[in-house]
């Protein structure tokens, strides 16, 4: 199926929906937007689109990051009507597949999730409040690679890859080799992230993920760090991981 393209001035549109005189307003910029059914078609028109195309899942980073000029963009490519980058799958064996562009909301309001893999239910539910969790993603949160991100630490502790989808097919990345330095990550020309998976928890062991911020809510982290513990059946811990963000350009692991 041929991708819907259409050409408009996207961000002008939002600027007069937020009152702005979007005529006198010079950092207002015309953006293309390209609607892709299908992970190939999204690689295509990411690679056709060159530096200045980007994937466009919530858009709660990137549309201000446009409208700021803090990042040239000329094309988002709306991925979320594409089945796989917006679903949930358990696995038989314990594993957990999510979507990069599945809303927040959908991830810690779904019982699996909350009963074995509680970690993301604590994360996913701070990264913004309730309108952006309608729309922000662990995907997005991952590409913005922000070393403030909520979600980071916890993808960290359980071990999650990132499957990503590109020109040259498909790879797989472990999340704390993702992120290279503060808005940079290992993904090229024409990639985006497709998927995240979730080894199944090991016998004994738990997570938890916690932040410090100056205010009580909605506010960017000083630091922030989850843990996951393995106990045998004695009580001794046989396994420790501890990711660190927002203390170091890229995550402590």
């Amino acid at each position: 199926m041929q991708a819907r393209r259409h050409q408009i001035d996207l961000l002008s549109e939002i600027e007069r929906s937020r009152g702005a005189n979007v005529e006198e307003a010079d950092y207002v910029q015309a953006v293309k937007y390209a609607r892709a059914e299908s992970v190939e078609e999204a690689v295509s028109l990411l690679q056709d689109g060159g530096e200045g195309a980007r994937p466009l899942a919530g858009g709660t980073d990137v549309i201000v990051q446009a409208r700021e000029r803090t990042r040239d963009i000329d094309l988002f490519v709306d991925i979320k009507h594409i089945p796989e980058v917006v679903s949930i799958s358990h696995g038989g064996d314990g594993s957990l597949t999510i979507g990069a562009a599945t809303p927040c909301y959908e991830i810690y309001g779904d019982d699996a999730i909350a009963r074995n893999f509680p970690i993301l239910v604590d994360s996913t539910s701070l990264i913004g409040g309730t309108a952006i969790q309608g729309r922000a993603s662990l995907g997005g949160n991952l590409c913005n690679s922000s070393p403030a991100a909520d979600g980071i630490p916890s993808l960290i502790v359980l071990e999650a890859q990132v499957e990503i989808a590109g020109p040259n097919g498909r790879r797989s990345v472990a999340v704390e080799d993702f992120c290279t330095a503060p808005g940079r990550n290992v993904l090229g020309d024409g990639e985006f992230v497709v998927k995240l998976h979730f080894p199944a928890p090991a016998a004994g062991s738990g997570a938890r993920f916690l932040r410090f911020i100056p205010r009580n809510e909605m506010d960017i982290a000083v630091t922030n760090a989850a843990a996951q513990l393995r106990l045998d059946s004695d009580g001794t811990v046989t396994c420790a991981r501890v990711a660190i963000r927002a203390d170091a350009p890229t995550p402590l692991l």
